[in-house]
């Protein structure tokens, strides 16, 4: 039987309740892997660092973060089929291109990196019937000249046509001082409330006023996360989060390492699953953390300059729910997090999914799990 499809009357899905959802843990029950090299339509599958469900057509949005390399900027529509407790397939069902106000497609960054896009995050608005994404921007060299482009949240249609765009406030946005966004820990986060009247987004890093990046001997690095009203489409807070220390420290000293928020998912409420993605350069794969976070107590932090120099604040709290490396396997790039279908004994279902970067040595994952209240 596919439960995807086929749920008894008796049964509700999260988007049907307005208040909060309990979670006193979260049950792995599968995994998914996607091949690498999976064609669909003519475009390759890959760099999936978003989903959403759509409940109406039991179906699953990805947002790919491919910046129009092999194909324009784009989003699938899927469909993924439960039996009982695990997953027994997923069926690409449609692919559609990502559009600019212009109505254009995003080109390649190899071609024109300025009007590039680094798609991160979808969402699914039910009351609008539309779908929301955002965009990381870009400060970075290219084509041998500095690319200042500021982060993005784009409202558009089911077929990619775009409808509007958020307003970013100043503090999120790009400087060619070292003010505002750091290039890629900018935005990589969405989420509603569960009647829609808000859409918060969260980002990766601290911005250069909250101090510096997390680091395996520093733990509490500020990250804002941003209140927007979905209807006026402009910022009405800003919150505080505390990020746990990178997991592992480098083999040598200069290698790479990094933890930050990779999305963030809302339970009713101020309260959210917030995943933290640690990797460092040389240790197989990412530790990947699900934390419990609460804003109802935060303070409202949008007039304050830096989180880093004013530590009188009150920032979310946040309890450890789940590390995905105790499930005893090998855990990739997780970028993902989605409320799906309602399992056979009536709990809520929750699908991660992981970006493979388009590399053969990584993997896309579709991880399903089950929120015990």
């Amino acid at each position: 039987m596919i439960f995807a499809s086929c749920v008894p009357a008796k049964k509700t899905s999260v988007s049907d309740i307005q208040g909060s959802i309990p979670v006193s843990s979260i049950k792995f029950l599968d995994e998914y892997v996607l091949p690498n090299n999976l064609i669909f339509q003519n475009t390759w599958v890959g760099g999936l660092s978003g989903i959403d469900y759509n409940k109406q057509e039991k179906c699953f949005y990805f947002i790919c973060d491919e910046r129009s390399a092999t194909s324009a900027a784009r989003f699938y529509k899927a469909a993924i089929d439960l039996d009982n407790f695990k997953i027994d397939s997923i069926r690409f069902l449609s692919v559609h291109d990502l559009r600019n106000a212009k109505s254009d497609t995003f080109p390649s960054e190899k071609i024109d990196p300025p009007h590039a896009t680094d798609p991160e995050s979808i969402r699914y608005n039910s009351a609008t019937q539309s779908l929301v994404w955002c965009s990381e921007g870009d400060k970075a060299m290219r084509l041998g000249r500095m690319i200042y482009q500021n982060p993005c949240i784009y409202e558009m249609r089911l077929n990619g046509n775009f409808l509007d765009s958020f307003y970013l406030p100043q503090n999120v946005q790009v400087y060619k001082e070292n003010i505002g966004v750091r290039n890629n820990s900018v935005l990589e986060g969405l989420s509603f409330t569960n009647d829609h009247k808000f859409l918060w987004t969260s980002m990766e890093g601290p911005i250069h006023e909250d101090g510096p990046l997390a680091s395996p001997v520093y733990a509490n690095a500020p990250v804002r996360f941003i209140k927007f009203d979905a209807t006026t489409r402009k910022p009405v807070a800003q919150y505080g989060y505390l990020l746990d220390a990178v997991a592992h420290p480098p083999a040598k000293e200069n290698d790479f390492f990094v933890n930050g928020v990779s999305e963030i998912l809302g339970l009713g409420g101020e309260r959210f699953l917030v995943l933290e993605r640690s990797f460092t350069k040389g240790i197989a794969g990412c530790v990947i953390k699900i934390f419990l976070a609460d804003f109802s107590k935060a303070t409202n932090v949008m007039e304050v300059k830096s989180l880093y120099e004013n530590s009188n604040y009150s920032p979310s709290s946040k309890k450890l729910i789940l590390k995905l490396n105790d499930t005893n396997r090998y855990i990739d790039n997780v970028e993902g997090v989605s409320f799906g279908p309602v399992l056979p004994n009536g709990h809520q279902s929750l699908i991660l999914i992981s970006d493979n970067n388009f590399n053969f040595s990584q993997k896309s994952q579709i991880f399903l799990f089950e929120i015990i209240p």
